[in-house]
C-alpha cells in the first residue's frame, strides 16, 4: 500500500510540451490508491485532451471558471478544489506558471486554485535549457522554496528543442517515488519499527474443535494500517482472521494459538520501539488436547483447562526502551481493572473499552475507548470508527514519545 493511498491529489497541468506525460501520470496515482483530480491551463489543452485525462481520472477536468458553451454551467469553485486536495501538484510546471506562482499573478483556474490550496505543494519544471538557467527562473525558484513549495527536479536529456540539458520534467515513476518518500521523510514514525498483534486465538480441545472468542481482528489490522501511514515498519502478528491488509510496510504473521503468538510476539519484541497488543489471547486452553475428535458419548462432558503464558506481561517484565501499549475488555469496574493491569504489566499506555458501552467491542466496526497513561491521565474518547480509533491511539503515543 502506497503512502498516496487514499489521498486526494490535484494535478495541475500547464502548457508545455512535457504535458503528454500527465496520462502515465495520472494512471500511476490511480494504480497507488488516490483520488485524482485535474486543472489544466486553457493553452496547456493543445498538449493533452481533457477528454484523455477525465476518463483516467474518472473525474472531470477543470480549465476554466465556467463553461463558456454552456450558460447555466455551474461555476468551477477554485476554493473547494484547493482545500479538497491534500496534495497539489504541478507538472509540468513552465517557466511561465513558475513565475506567477512566485509573483500572485492570479489570470486562470489553476492559478486561482494554487492561491487557495492549504495541502503542500509540489512542482516538477519543464522548459528549455536557457529558460531553466535564467535568473528570473531561478529567482521563482528561490521564491516558492521560501513558501515551502517543493521541487521535483528537473533532469537532463534531450529537449524540445533539440538541445540536450537540464530542464526536462522528471518521468512520472520518478516523480511518484519523489513525492511518496518525502512524505515518507516527514512522517513522525519514519524509521520506527512498530509490533502489533490482533484477532482472537483459538485453543484446540481436538482436530476439530477448539476454545475461541469472538474478535475479528478489526482493531488490531487498523492500527497497524495507521501505524504504516505514520512511517513505521510494522509486524502484525494475527491470530485467524478474515481480515487482510496489503502495504509494503507490514508483515503479516498468522498464528493460531496463544503459544504461538507468544512465541512470534517474543521472536520480534527486541527489535521493536513501540508493541500494541490488542489481540483477545485466550486466557485459559485445555490442558489436555485429543489426538483423535471426541464422540459424544455421555450427556455432560468436563474440560480441564490450564492457564495461557501472559504475553502482554512477559513483555511488560522484559521490556527495555520499548513503549508497550495494552488492551483492556472489561465489563465492571472497568477503570479500576485497567488500572491495575496497566501497573501490573508495566505498560506505558493502556485502551480501556466496555461491553457495557453500545458500539464497543467485537464483531462491529465502531469502538469507544479511554486512554490510560503511565501517569494516570485518563482520556476519554467518543465513540468513533476503529479507523478512527486507531488513528488516535497513534497519535496518543507519538504525542507521550514526544512529553
Amino acid at each position: 500500500m502506497s503512502v498516496l493511498s487514499g489521498k486526494n491529489i490535484l494535478l495541475g497541468i500547464t502548457a508545455g510540451i512535457a504535458a503528454y506525460k500527465t496520462a502515465s501520470l495520472v494512471r500511476l496515482f490511480i494504480k497507488a490508491g488516490a483520488n485524482v483530480k485535474v486543472v489544466m491551463t486553457p493553452a496547456s489543452k493543445d498538449f493533452i485532451t481533457p477528454l484523455t485525462l477525465s476518463t483516467l481520472s474518472k473525474n472531470p477536468v477543470h480549465s476554466s471558471f465556467t463553461n463558456e458553451e454552456d450558460e447555466n454551467a455551474v461555476w468551477n469553485n477554485h476554493v473547494e478544489l484547493g482545500l479538497w486536495a491534500n496534495l497539489f501538484i504541478i507538472a509540468p510546471a513552465t517557466a511561465n506558471t513558475l513565475s506567477k506562482m512566485a509573483n500572485g499573478v492570479c489570470d486562470n483556474l489553476l492559478m486561482a486554485t494554487y492561491l487557495s490550496a492549504k495541502c503542500p505543494v509540489y512542482f516538477a519544471p519543464a522548459m528549455d535549457l536557457d529558460m531553466y538557467k535564467h535568473p528570473t527562473t531561478l529567482r521563482s525558484f528561490e521564491i516558492l522554496n521560501s513558501f515551502r513549495n517543493i521541487m521535483i527536479p528537473a533532469t537532463s536529456g534531450e529537449l524540445a528543442s533539440g538541445l540536450v540539458g537540464e530542464g526536462r520534467m522528471a518521468e512520472p515513476e520518478d516523480i511518484i517515488d519523489f513525492i511518496e518518500q518525502d512524505i515518507l521523510d516527514k512522517l513522525p514514525l519514519k524509521g520506527k519499527k512498530v509490533l502489533v498483534t490482533a484477532g482472537p486465538t483459538y485453543e484446540a480441545i481436538d482436530p476439530v474443535r477448539f476454545i475461541g472468542n469472538h474478535s475479528s481482528g478489526k482493531m488490531g489490522f487498523e492500527i497497524a494500517k495507521a501505524a504504516a501511514n505514520l512511517g513505521a515498519e510494522v509486524i502484525l502478528v494475527s491470530g485467524p482472521s478474515h481480515e487482510n491488509i496489503n502495504s509494503n510496510r507490514i508483515t503479516t504473521v498468522r498464528v493460531t494459538s496463544a503459544l504461538e503468538m507468544y512465541n512470534e510476539v517474543h521472536q520480534h519484541f527486541k527489535f521493536m520501539n513501540i508493541a500494541i497488543l490488542s489481540a483477545a489471547v485466550a486466557d485459559y486452553k485445555p490442558k489436555f488436547v485429543a489426538d483423535q475428535k471426541i464422540k459424544k458419548k455421555d450427556s455432560s462432558f468436563t474440560i480441564e483447562l490450564e492457564k495461557t503464558k501472559d504475553i502482554l506481561a512477559s513483555l511488560g517484565a522484559i521490556k527495555q526502551d520499548q513503549f508497550l501499549v495494552g488492551f483492556a475488555l472489561e465489563t465492571n469496574n472497568e477503570l479500576q481493572h485497567a488500572k491495575a493491569k496497566l501497573k501490573s504489566k508495566n505498560l506505558d499506555l493502556i485502551v480501556l473499552n466496555s461491553l457495557n458501552d453500545e458500539g464497543a467491542g467485537f464483531g462491529v466496526s465502531t469502538n469507544k475507548v479511554t486512554f490510560i497513561t503511565k501517569t494516570d491521565a485518563v482520556i476519554e474518547q467518543e465513540l468513533k470508527s476503529k479507523t478512527e480509533v486507531a488513528h488516535d491511539l497513534m497519535h496518543q503515543i507519538i504525542k507521550q514519545l514526544n512529553a
